[in-house]
């Protein structure tokens, strides 16, 4: 049996349960699932819309703006490097509060805030940029401490990420009804609420070695949250058929929170079994000549090259690339046009799910479900990829970019659905695109870590998550808002109306959307063969056993 410990822990005293690395995964688990407020845009954006007299472009400009927000996280990724997690975590929670709750009360109509579009449009980016804060501090750090299942570690967080779309709404009609414009306050003060309660127990545990039944227990894990998203999944649906009264809603919450905390019985179960295994060995144990004083043997160490050497000439594949290295590496600009294009096109699709409902003539409660809906399909891409490329490329040796490449190949099916305007086909075009979304993030940071190493990875991580908003701006805003707003004026000049200041705009049809998601469709489809050239790029390294070295320097 391999310890969960190294000769280094071997003089300490045994810690608590909640000092261990599981518990890590846990508050991990309960930070991300209300960290998504970002995903909830699409269902409070009519409340935005109409309160502040926007039309679609304008909407679009605050929706990219969010985006970026959302996935430029390059400072929380330089903050990490030099500063422990709960600094991370704790900046980000601020940001969360002092973003929403402005944007909370411009919707409200406060008259001590009368915003501009750029203050909107600020205020939304401060507070979706906390979400790369709360990812970078929580995820980064799972991932450090369990090297050699990254790919299980990533899609079973960002799982829960996907999740927090549902987790938040529902906990949202229980505790406000269905006041929409409450959703903005509850983003404002859930997230910080929960992050600085569990922060101090998110860190990096250096010298452990990786247990032979950890992956059992991830998917112990697994099979718990599976269980959160089916409970969602019904009563998602369930709502959507008969009208639940505030008690019901609140009733349903209080299952879902049982279910969202039961993995502490599997952390408090392996923590307790950790800490009798140590003790039995510190029993055991006999201090080998020159350790009695709690000494290793000194590990001989090369001196780090300086920052700025060696920028085109890397190290193989896998090694520790320096930031530099790693960002002017041909690796890193395929994988960042590949992000472009493929997570720009169905970043893009779900920030616009309530004007495609509403286009489509869809009622308020159907888009509601949609959104939650979306937000559950996101989920299972993310445990999916998390999960099955790792047991593909363990066991088979499938390169991770291949699989990418087939979830972007799917998107393009999702799009070109959503230009059909089939309304009974709609559910299954967002169905796709939310699975694909979900699926996309695991696998590139995943190829991210792995092709360029852990040591820089919170900054490499969140550079790869920059290329999203650039593909939703060029998608979003310049694409999809520019053809809305056009049909717009043109069915109401086709009516004998004309627009007046402060009207926003609204289009009836799926001619709203069919260009824009057209060219949407092959966009992606361009993605998927740049997608196809990392692969064959990437092949012969991925043949290889891409943890050696982690389990030597175990």
């Amino acid at each position: 049996m391999t310890a969960d410990f190294s000769l280094r822990n071997l003089g300490k005293t045994p810690t608590p349960f909640f000092n261990g690395r599981w518990f890590t995964v846990f508050a991990s688990i309960l930070i991300l699932s209300v960290s998504g407020g970002t995903y909830l845009f699409g269902l409070y954006s009519q409340h935005v819309k109409s309160s502040l007299g926007y039309d679609q472009t304008t909407l679009n400009l605050l929706s990219f703006f969010k985006d970026v927000g959302a996935n430029v996280g390059i400072i929380a990724g330089l903050i990490n490097e030099v500063c422990p997690p709960w600094v991370v975590l704790l900046i980000g929670s601020l940001m969360n509060f002092s973003g929403y709750i402005y944007l909370w009360l411009a919707v409200n109509g406060d008259e001590l805030v009368k915003p501009q579009v750029w203050q909107m449009c600020l205020c939304l980016m401060i507070g979706a940029n906390s979400q790369t804060f709360t990812n970078t501090g929580a995820l980064v750090t799972c991932v450090k401490n369990f090297p050699e299942s990254r790919g299980i570690v990533i899609g079973l967080l960002k799982g829960f990420v996907g999740l927090s779309g549902a987790i938040i709404t529902q906990l949202f009609h229980a505790i406000y009804g269905n006041n929409g414009k409450s959703l903005v306050l509850l983003i404002a003060w859930l997230p910080p609420f929960v992050c600085c309660t569990l922060l101090k127990y998110v860190r990096v545990m250096k010298g452990v070695n990786r247990q032979e039944n950890e992956v059992n227990i991830f998917y112990q894990l697994l099979y718990i949250s599976l269980g959160l998203a089916g409970f969602l999944l019904m009563v998602t649906i369930l709502q959507n058929r008969v009208a639940f009264t505030l008690v019901e809603y609140r009733l349903s919450s209080c299952v879902m929170l049982l279910l969202l905390f039961a993995p502490i019985v599997v952390v408090i179960r392996e923590e307790l079994r950790i800490g009798k295994n140590r003790k039995q060995v510190l029993d055991d144990f006999t201090p080998l000549k020159g350790l009695e004083q709690g000494k290793l043997p000194s590990r001989s160490q090369g001196k780090e090259a300086l920052w700025f050497k060696n920028v085109f000439k890397p190290p193989e594949r896998g090694e520790d690339y320096t930031i530099l290295q790693a960002l002017l590496s041909i690796d890193m600009l395929i994988l960042f046009i590949t992000t472009i294009f493929g997570a720009g096109g169905t970043l893009t699709a779900i920030d616009n799910i309530g004007q495609i409902g509403k286009a489509l003539g869809y009622p308020n409660t159907s888009i509601a479900t949609f959104t939650s809906l979306v937000s559950i399909w996101g989920y299972l891409g993310r445990v999916v990829s998390g999960f099955v490329s790792e047991i593909f490329l363990t066991k088979y040796k499938v390169p991770r970019p291949l699989m990418l490449t087939f979830v972007l190949l799917l998107s393009c099916f999702g799009h070109i659905l959503i230009a059909m305007g089939v309304p009974s086909v709609l559910d299954v075009a967002l169905a796709i695109l939310g699975f694909c979304f979900g699926a996309m993030a695991p696998l590139i940071f995943s190829i991210i870590s792995e092709l360029f190493g852990l040591k820089h990875y919170a900054t490499l991580l969140n550079f790869g998550g920059a290329a999203s908003p650039i593909g939703a701006y060029v998608f979003n805003v310049r694409l999809v808002g520019h053809f809305y707003d056009k049909e717009a004026l043109r069915q109401m000049a086709a009516l004998g109306l004309f627009r007046k200041p402060g009207d926003h705009l609204t289009c009836i049809g799926i001619e709203c959307y069919r260009s824009s998601f057209l060219i949407i469709a092959a966009a992606s489809f361009v993605g998927c063969i740049v997608s196809y050239i990392l692969v064959l790029r990437t092949r012969k390294f991925y043949k290889g056993d891409i943890y050696k070295k982690f389990r030597e320097q175990a």
